[in-house]
């Protein structure tokens, strides 16, 4: 039986391009956000409204979210995931300060959401693939997760601390097989990359599957409503 799409339950993506959805013409670049729909049954619709480059603030200011609080309605979600692009210093188009400003930006979010009956609920942004030359995993977002953590209980919104999720799982796997995850292609391999790819930030086809399933995790341990239509 399919469900009409007034019946269903919708989750809304907003974030960056580790979230975002790509043309095939990119495969095997995808975000996390591009698989999530798989991991859920037909009672639930994912929108991912997610776009490389934004931060939380550029997002807002191009006018995404009010196109997003336009159709959302009272039962869905609103994932929110910011921070790469935040910490673009040197842009003050995309720079947010953590503790002040992006803090300020992402309670927007969380205002519009709940303004139209639906749920925010924050995560932390994906760990980068960064890995000392002792072999450990290196935190590369700063203060920008604290912040977002703060956020959360201030404003008591459910939070998923996927930084420390994908960290942990990153620093299990090592330097060598998370590049098995990330955008790491050798030349002449795929006919999209041929001169190949070494990218610390993007996931390919296994790494979406697999932070998605973090992201899953997450959910399940918040103990959201959603978790009921989680596919195993």
């Amino acid at each position: 039986m399919n469900l009409d799409d007034e019946e269903k339950i919708h989750i809304y993506l907003v974030g960056d391009s580790t979230v975002s959805t790509y043309k095939k013409s990119l495969s095997p670049r995808m975000g996390w956000g591009q698989v999530l729909d798989e991991m859920f049954n037909e009672k639930v619709m994912i929108h991912n409204e997610a776009v490389s480059k934004r931060s939380s603030k550029s997002f807002y200011n191009e006018g995404r979210l009010t196109k997003i609080v336009s159709h959302i309605q009272q039962g869905d979600y609103l994932f929110i995931q910011f921070g790469h692009n935040d910490e673009k210093v040197n842009d003050p188009n995309r720079y947010t300060e953590p503790f002040t400003t992006y803090k300020k930006y992402l309670k927007k979010y969380i205002i519009a959401a709940r303004s139209k009956g639906a749920f925010p609920v924050l995560i932390t942004p994906v760990e980068r693939r960064e890995f000392s030359t002792n072999g450990h995993i290196v935190h590369t977002h700063g203060d920008y997760p604290k912040a977002m953590k703060q956020l959360a209980k201030e404003e008591n919104v459910p939070l998923i601390d996927l930084t420390s999720k994908s960290n942990r799982l990153f620093s299990k796997l090592g330097a060598n097989k998370t590049k098995e995850l990330f955008l790491w292609l050798p030349p002449n391999k795929n006919p999209h990359f041929p001169e190949g790819k070494k990218d610390n930030t993007h996931l390919q086809e296994r790494g979406a599957y697999i932070v998605a399933s973090l992201v899953i995790d997450g959910i399940k341990e918040l103990n959201l409503p959603i978790k009921e239509h989680i596919v195993n």
